[in-house]
């Protein structure tokens, strides 16, 4: 049919022009209309009203497609005026949804959709005038800013058949009588109420909020960000999504759009539902060849957090079907990234475990006529036009005999596969199912020499797991028709496949092989440099578990794939840092301060607080004697313009300390000092006294070497313009810090970077401070812990750390870098 005459039929049954016209471009809703109003009219409808055609026009849009076998048959009742409204028409697709397979109850699906039901005014008036009576004080405090929706909503649950406009006019009535005509307050605009916090949606929006936002200061407020729960604690993956994430429930699996309903599907649910005990089942399933990454994190967040939200249960299951590139350090490494996020598998698993049912199952795959023996080249099959197999017609004893062959080791490696007869939805055809490798698997010896692919195998696995809700990123989109083709064919028990958008980050690589190249070269040390992105590198840099959660949350489940740059990421470590960290103090370049005139009375040592906003959080005790060292950048002879740290003409405070640095005279090595005179000296926050400048000692080149200084009492008036942080007595430590590890935001793209990733990488990506010096609190501080140096940064004790020399590993800046691109 012509699109004229299509928009013409479409406009007769009463869509306006302009929505037939946009009914007609879509070709899959045009035909699933035009079909409705062919069925209509082969029920001896010739007219449609605009009712009748609103309800034809539902069908089309909303009838599910395991459930489109029974079209006809509402189009029957829907033509003989036995279903009329929308209503209706909703319970009965409803009911169909349940109750799928043929033959439809009839008794029970007319009074499931109301048919012959009729709602008389008296009825209306009697439901809605007992929920008006149930919410009458309310209704006579609040008058008309009450919520009207909350009595709709229960009259229309007395009366489900109800007109909705009848019930409203109806609920309008009677409002109306009880409190009459609006009055001008009732009129009045209302007063918004001052926002006084973050409401906790605001944590499920995208990163950009994150990313613009003001990271938090050091001794900020106390934390109200809706990250953090009542408790003091982050909260988990979960917690921040909250109802975002609406999946089929247990059981329902026919409901989900594209889902193949066949004669044993109604059983086999029924049977999954006695083993899973209704309980949800999801499951990790990574190939257990390389580290796991930061894309990783948002489907171990994803599958797991969604079992645990739901009372469930998550599997870890290594997909370990190709023996040449696995390793026990990979299987371990795992697992231990899944504990460090905070997750505990339901059981560890493994697709090797079911290698003998799979083998099982491919057998009878061939017998059913499904799957056949190829011996066409790999490279001849790849892509997705390759030309059909010539042995696809091959008999079926014929394969079965050359599957026990490559079994027994007499085929020779490339010589044949095993492929199944499917088309993808991408187009391509018939996809291998076993291949011939000559080589021991971790866990089965020489026991096999063929072995499953992953389009065979996963879905198997999730089905023989009884798996509810089979997770994966968008890729696997195009194979969710051969997924669910395969567990029905064998008669199986068929799980739903949901797809959500990998995550990838920019200034980053994650392929194995690629990772792989960067350390065999030398350019990284291993899988866990902290200028990575997999999980162990980020943990050994010092991110936070809570924190890469809160940015997988952040991020959100979306089908959209995300790239995004890493500072979102490090804004959500520090955000949970400074949350979490204990403060300390370290100068990572030390100018020594000497103190001629220490107070003798002095105790030799301070109490600071672990965290100055919430003194409750306790406290650490650090020597303060008359030696000091502070940040050779905290000290300049002469101050430039806007400068608020320590110089000649101007005095700074000491954090924590009750002193201030003040200059009162410089000496110089082998020249005539001179005097400066102070118009003010200023005191930090508590009572004590000012260090004035005695001597300061230069090298033969002009360089600072040290200062000499004396302390006097101060009043309370006064206050510096800066406070610079100070060790005393310190602990001398190794500091590494990190930059990116790669130039361009896409080192892996041969526009951007044409000589490839290897030639794009930051020669300055690390640098090491060897004589840094960080104050005594930190002593005995395990790997990975992680403190706050005050006014320098994050770190984190480094796994190289030992007895006799401690090593950090900066995490982040305190603030982001605006040079950054």
């Amino acid at each position: 049919m012509a699109s004229e005459d299509l928009t013409a039929t479409f406009v007769s049954i009463g869509l306006s022009e302009q929505k037939a016209k946009e009914t007609v471009k879509n070709e899959q809703l045009s035909s699933s209309l035009k079909q409705a109003i062919e069925q209509a009219r082969k029920c001896g409808v010739q007219s449609i009203d605009k009712e009748m055609g609103k309800l034809l026009y539902n069908i089309a849009t909303k009838l599910k497609t395991q459930i489109k076998i029974h079209q006809a048959m509402i189009v029957e009742y829907i033509t003989k005026q036995k279903i009329t409204t929308e209503i209706q028409l909703n319970a009965a697709m409803d009911y169909l949804l349940h109750h799928p397979l043929p033959p439809v109850d009839k008794i029970k699906f007319e009074t499931e959709c109301g048919v012959g039901v009729t709602i008389s005014p008296d009825q209306v008036e009697a439901a809605v005038e007992e929920v008006v009576q149930k919410y009458k004080d309310e209704l006579i405090e609040k008058r008309y800013r009450f919520n009207t929706g909350l009595i709709m909503s229960e009259a229309r649950n007395k009366l489900k058949f109800a007109d909705g406009k009848i019930i409203k006019n109806e609920v309008d009535m009677q409002i109306l009588d009880l409190l009459g005509p609006k009055t001008d307050a009732d009129l009045a605009k209302p007063v918004k109420q001052k926002q006084t916090g973050v409401k906790g949606s605001e944590s499920s929006k995208s990163l950009k909020s994150t990313e613009s936002s003001k990271s938090l200061k050091d001794e900020g407020s106390k934390p109200t960000e809706s990250f953090v729960g009542e408790d003091g604690e982050v909260k988990s993956f979960m917690d921040i999504m909250g109802a975002a994430l609406k999946f089929h429930k247990t059981g329902e699996n026919y409901k989900t759009e594209g889902y193949v309903i066949t004669p044993k599907t109604m059983e086999l649910l029924k049977e999954h539902m006695r083993i899973t005990g209704g309980k949800v089942h999801s499951r990790f399933p990574p190939e257990p060849n390389g580290i796991l990454h930061i894309g990783h994190a948002k489907a171990i967040n994803f599958n797991f957090g969604y079992a645990r939200a739901h009372d469930g249960n998550c599997y870890l299951r290594y997909d370990d079907t190709n023996p040449e590139k696995e390793e026990e350090k990979f299987f371990k490494a795992i697992l231990e990234m899944v504990q460090w996020l905070g997750y505990k598998p339901f059981k560890v698993t493994h697709a090797s475990d079911n290698f003998d049912r799979l083998y099982e199952l491919a057998v009878e795959l061939i017998k059913r006529g499904h799957a056949y023996i190829c011996h066409m080249k790999s490279e001849d099959i790849k892509g997705f036009n390759p030309p059909d197999s010539p042995w696809r017609d091959r008999p079926i004893e014929e394969s079965l005999q050359l599957f026990e062959d490559m079994k027994n080791g007499k085929i020779t490696e490339g010589d044949a596969t095993l492929r199944m007869k499917v088309t993808l939805e991408e187009g391509k055809k018939d996809p291998v199912a076993y291949r011939i490798k000559f080589t021991p698997h971790h866990r089965t010896g020489d026991k096999w020499c063929i072995y499953p692919t992953y389009d065979y195998t996963h879905c198997l696995c999730d089905s023989i797991e009884n798996i509810t809700h089979s997770l994966c990123t968008k890729e696997f989109q195009s194979r969710r028709s051969s997924y669910y083709w395969l567990c029905n064919v064998l008669d199986l028990y068929c799980p739903v496949q949901w797809e959500y958008g990998r995550l990838n980050l920019n200034y980053a690589v994650v392929s194995k092989r690629k990772i792989g190249k960067l350390i065999t070269e030398g350019h990284v040390r291993d899988w866990d440099d902290p200028r990575l992105f997999t999980l162990t590198a980020l943990r050994r840099r010092g991110f936070p578990p809570e924190a890469i959660n809160l940015f997988c949350a952040k991020v959100g489940v979306t089908m959209a794939q995300t790239v995004l740059d890493p500072s979102m990421l490090e804004a959500c470590v520090r955000d949970v840092l400074n949350v979490t960290a204990p403060r300390a103090m370290a100068v990572l370049e030390p100018l020594k301060v000497t103190i001629n005139n220490f107070p003798a009375d002095h105790s030799g040592s301070l109490a600071i607080p672990n965290f100055p906003a919430d003194e409750s959080k306790g406290s650490h005790t650090i020597p303060f004697t008359s030696t000091v060292f502070i940040e050779r950048s905290d000290f300049k002879e002469k101050a430039e313009k806007n400068y608020k740290r320590w110089s000649a003409d101007q005095p700074v405070g000491l954090r924590h300390a009750g002193y201030v640095l003040s200059i009162d005279k410089i000496n110089k090595v082998r020249h005539a000092g001179y005097v400066l005179s102070i118009d003010k000296i200023n005191k930090v926050r508590h009572a004590g006294y000012v260090l004035s400048i005695d001597k300061i000692n230069k090298d033969s080149e002009g360089n600072i070497t040290d200062l000499v200084a004396s302390c006097t009492k101060t009043t309370e008036t006064d206050k510096p313009k800066g406070f610079i942080h100070w060790v005393s007595d310190p602990i001398v430590c190794e500091v590494r810090q990190y930059e990116r590890l790669f130039f361009h935001k896409s080192p892996e793209d041969p526009s951007e970077v044409p000589g490839g990733f290897l030639t794009d990488i930051n020669p300055n990506s690390m640098s090491v401070v060897t004589n840094a010096y960080v104050d005594v609190s930190v002593k005995g501080a395990k790997h990975f812990d992680k403190f706050q140096f005050e006014r320098v940064g994050f770190f984190s004790v480094d796994t190289d750390t030992h007895h006799s020399k401690m090593i950090f590993n900066r995490t982040v800046t305190l603030k982001e870098d605006p040079g950054k691109k």
